[in-house]
């Protein structure tokens, strides 16, 4: 006897569907089986894969891709005997970094899943180190010393000693949901400790999320709850989020950003010229040092204009142990007297934009835009484009777009290094093709847009 489910009604706000999401469906009683099917009245399949985290003895919830119509009914049933369903989800082995966790190709990203080396450097980070859709073919990250999916401050802050989670700690890496439709990743670790006794002991978790066929991720980042202070303001519960991306010198992968409704923003990071000119300081008069200090001392022993980002803080990071505790506080409080006063400044306007910024024309090649829960980064001659939508908004944002390195950054925080992202958001990161008309695609995969009901 073929089991009965309930039939359920889609709705959808946006009433013009194009892209295929992911439609999830609670059925109120236990149900074994791991897959069964769904079909619409208007002829659409796909197979519904069990949630085991969202599943109990009382309800089961499952997960199925569909292009989601105003108005369609679903059906579910039992596989037939002998149905089988071709496709899905596909993860293997076949990885570049020797940390990776898997190669995932979802049928339309291919990405490889890292949980870090925990040796501090750029090819050190957790997250996602290789990123690229399977019709472009261009990877995003092909170095893989650049990586998606970090969070730095309130730990990565001149408050803290710089503390760099993603490079300083190794990431324990869960599958904890996985199908042909949806695979669900957990990365827990615990962050190194920096300065601040308020910040240290403290440990974190992330959920990546991956689905079938579609053009977006999801991701939520968890902490131990914290109380500090960076940059003279409370910082409660608030993190940054950083993804990076890369295309070599000379090149930018995005070359502008927009947020969904225009807001303010300034131009240059004085910050980071404090902190190259302490590396200087440093490096000339060596108080305060440890044997450490040597190791680093012939690393920057060249231009700094042209260093490596990442070379610049390490020398101040507690965990790398180059400066004694004193040596570091005295370094790193110059640079927060300075820094501080220079965000308050009023030598750096406001400025207000009609549409895109074009960040590289700026100083330093870096932009503090205010608050937006739908921003993007888009690329004018490609059109490829990246699009971050949080289900609440980051109070600032730094980017950067720096044609000499190539290298671009989203960051979820404002002026020197203070975090700005509430600590639980979802975040769902869109790429594709979608430079012209972003907040279209952006409009069509808002969280909330979609609902089934029975």
């Amino acid at each position: 006897m073929t089991h009965e489910y309930p039939r359920f009604t889609i709705t959808n706000s946006h009433h013009h569907p194009t892209k295929p999401q992911p439609v999830t469906v609670t059925v109120p009683e236990k149900v074994e089986a791991d897959l069964i099917l769904g079909t619409t009245d208007l002829g659409q399949s796909s197979p519904f894969q069990k949630v085991l985290g969202d599943s109990d003895g009382s309800s089961t919830t499952f997960i199925g891709i569909l292009v989601p119509h105003d108005g369609e009914v679903l059906s579910l049933h039992d596989p037939d005997p002998g149905e089988t369903f071709e496709g899905g989800i596909v993860a293997d082995d076949n990885t570049l970094e020797s940390d990776a966790v898997c190669h995932l190709d979802t049928g339309y990203f291919d990405i490889e899943l890292c949980r870090g080396t925990g040796k501090g450097e750029g090819a050190s980070k957790w997250g996602i180190r290789h990123f690229l859709t399977k019709d472009e073919g261009f990877d995003l990250l092909k170095s893989g010393n650049n990586a998606i999916g970090g969070f730095y401050g309130p730990f990565f802050t001149p408050e803290n000693g710089l503390i760099n989670p993603p490079e300083h700690a190794i990431a324990d890496v869960r599958l904890i949901e996985f199908g042909p439709v949806m695979r669900r990743y957990l990365l827990e670790g615990r962050i190194p400790d920096g300065l601040r006794p308020e910040l240290q002991g403290k440990t974190f978790s992330i959920e990546f999320t991956f689905y079938w066929n579609v053009d977006f991720f999801d991701r939520v980042y968890h902490v131990d709850s914290f109380v500090t202070e960076v940059d003279g303001r409370s910082v409660v519960n608030r993190i940054t989020v950083g993804d990076e991306f890369e295309s070599g010198e000379g090149n930018l992968v995005f070359n502008r950003f927009d947020t969904y409704q225009p807001v303010p923003f300034r131009g240059g990071d004085p910050y980071a010229g404090f902190l190259k000119d302490e590396v200087r300081n440093v490096l000339s008069e060596r108080t305060e040092t440890t044997s450490r200090f040597a190791y680093f001392s012939t690393l920057l022993d060249r231009d700094l204009e042209n260093a490596h980002w990442d070379l610049y803080w390490r020398l101040f990071s507690r965990w790398e142990n180059a400066l004694t505790p004193k040596g570091l506080d005295e370094s790193l409080g110059h640079v927060r007297a300075l820094a501080h006063r220079a965000a308050d400044e009023t030598s750096r306007p406001w400025q207000f934009p009609e549409g895109a910024v074009d960040v590289s024309a700026q100083e330093e090649e870096t932009i503090f835009p205010g608050p937006s829960a739908c921003s993007a980064e888009y690329d004018t001659n490609t059109n490829r484009c990246m699009i971050w939508i949080t289900s609440e908004a980051s109070s600032a944002f730094q980017i950067v777009q720096r044609p000499q390195s190539g290298w671009v950054n989203w960051g979820t925080n404002g002026e020197n290094e203070c975090p700005a992202l509430p600590v639980g958001v979802n975040i769902r990161t869109i790429y594709g093709p979608y430079g012209n008309g972003w907040r279209d695609r952006a409009d069509e995969s808002r969280f909330g847009v979609v609902n089934v009901e029975r």
